[in-house]
């Protein structure tokens, strides 16, 4: 009797669909289909190995590795962790056969990450790692030219977040070294008016966020900026707190290791992007009024490096080089430069760094007193125009103090009073010397 039920039931799915209603009829066959197709979808995988079939490293890998940590760190339940001695955040990574998803325009993909061992020929056993992106094939033109390009500038932005700034120079073997760049300075500790400040830091930041503009202009991504005015006034300090607001790398350029304008184009050539180079006392270093002549090393030995040289370092084609670069030249004499090395295009913004100012002194005084008033202070104040000191000088006076505000402010505000006597002084003899 068994067989006649099963068979009668059949009868009955058989003719069900003649019972429904054509509109419901037509939605569970849609429905049907759709099922099928989800379960029958036309996968697509890339596979990334960490390296080739000679056994070089695969930089697409360690990129995609870069994209993946940040997932790792906050979507996946098991995960590595390292901590590399070049970046300064920890490395995460996706543990052997575990997949990750990820979400882009509404639709999904999956990342899994693979690991073999596999014998080599002298009978021994290596790591084979690779990594698999798997997607839906309705998706591939998506992946191809939206989804993986989007990862691979991730991935840049997030090696250039987590890297260790690094401090470059040139010496006599032609070629850069580099060490840790870790100089504190900032716009907030940096002892200089507000307004200047915050031009500063806007046109830098116009500067970093204008890659399309300059394309679509035709102009190299690239701006200079002259930093002028009397030892102590914090040039230096300056430089580091662009360095830092930007987070780019800093390359001290030494002009007098430079044998020759053709070894100035190389070292040009070899720097990276997103780095801030510098050439300090520029006057000092090459005859900036002379296109032909060179800088004298020695009694016998002349530097061919010359204005010329210098020029086309900064504008010429020597200077395209991809990505963004800040070049900041310094001098104690601006008026010892040729008007040609000044002109914008060249040397686009002026900073002119004087003595300590009221706003300049609050902040020293914040910064290494710890004190934001003082009673001091408007006496202070007011001897500052006729003390004529550089922020190297009040430094000088706050940090023989320690901490003691009072001790502080009672030095300094005697430092200015001594400042302007012997200032009146040295005008009187002036006067009588006139005479």
């Amino acid at each position: 009797m068994e067989w006649m039920s099963a068979l009668a039931t059949l009868m009955f799915l058989r003719t069900l669909p003649s019972l429904l209603p054509p509109e419901l009829r037509h939605l569970l066959t849609h429905l049907f289909h759709r099922i099928l197709q989800t379960l029958a979808a036309d996968t697509v995988s890339i596979v990334i190995d960490n390296s080739d079939a000679n056994g070089l490293t695969n930089p697409l890998f360690n990129t995609i590795e870069t994209y993946l940590s940040s997932k790792s760190a906050t979507s996946s339940k098991v995960m590595k962790v390292a901590e590399n001695p070049k970046s300064r955040a920890l490395t995460y990574s996706m543990s052997p056969n575990q997949d990750l998803l990820d979400h882009f325009h509404g639709f999904q993909v999956k990342w899994t990450s693979k690991s073999d061992l596999v014998m080599t020929q002298n009978g021994t056993s290596t790591e084979n790692r690779s990594i698999v992106l798997s997607f839906d094939a309705k998706h591939r033109q998506a992946i191809h030219t939206m989804y993986l390009p989007k990862v691979l500038h991730d991935a840049e932005e997030l090696e250039f977040k987590n890297r260790e700034k690094r401090l470059f120079s040139n010496g006599r073997d032609h070629y850069w070294t580099s060490v840790p760049f870790s100089h504190p300075s900032t716009f907030e500790t940096l002892a200089l008016d507000s307004k200047l400040k915050e031009a500063i830091k806007s046109d830098l930041t116009r500067f970093v966020e204008g890659r399309d503009y300059y394309r679509r202009v035709g102009r190299t991504w690239k701006r200079g900026y002259l930093l002028y005015g009397m030892p102590g006034t914090g040039k230096t300090s300056l430089i580091s707190a662009m360095a830092n607001f930007l987070d780019f790398d800093v390359y001290d350029l030494e002009l007098t290791a430079v044998a020759d304008n053709t070894q100035l184009r190389t070292l040009l050539l070899s720097t990276g992007s997103k780095c801030v180079i510098v050439v300090e006392d520029v006057d000092c270093t090459v005859d900036v009024m002379n296109r032909s002549r060179g800088l004298k090393r020695t009694h016998d030995e002349m530097v061919s490096v010359n204005l010329s040289g210098i020029l086309n370092f900064l504008d010429g084609l020597w200077s395209t080089c991809e990505g963004e670069r800040l070049m900041v030249f310094t001098t104690n004499h601006v008026e010892r430069l040729d008007p040609a090395l000044l002109r914008p295009g060249r040397m686009d913004m002026h900073v002119h760094m004087s003595y300590c100012g009221a706003e300049a002194f609050r902040t020293l005084m914040k910064n290494y007193l710890g004190v934001g008033d003082h009673a001091l202070l408007a006496e202070a104040e007011g001897l500052l125009p006729s003390a004529k000191m550089t922020p190297a000088e009040v430094v000088d006076v706050l940090m023989g103090c320690g901490d003691d505000a009072e001790l502080g402010m009672r030095n300094v505000v005697e430092k200015m009073k001594r400042r302007r006597i012997e200032m009146a002084a040295d005008a009187v003899k002036v006067t009588e010397k006139e005479v």
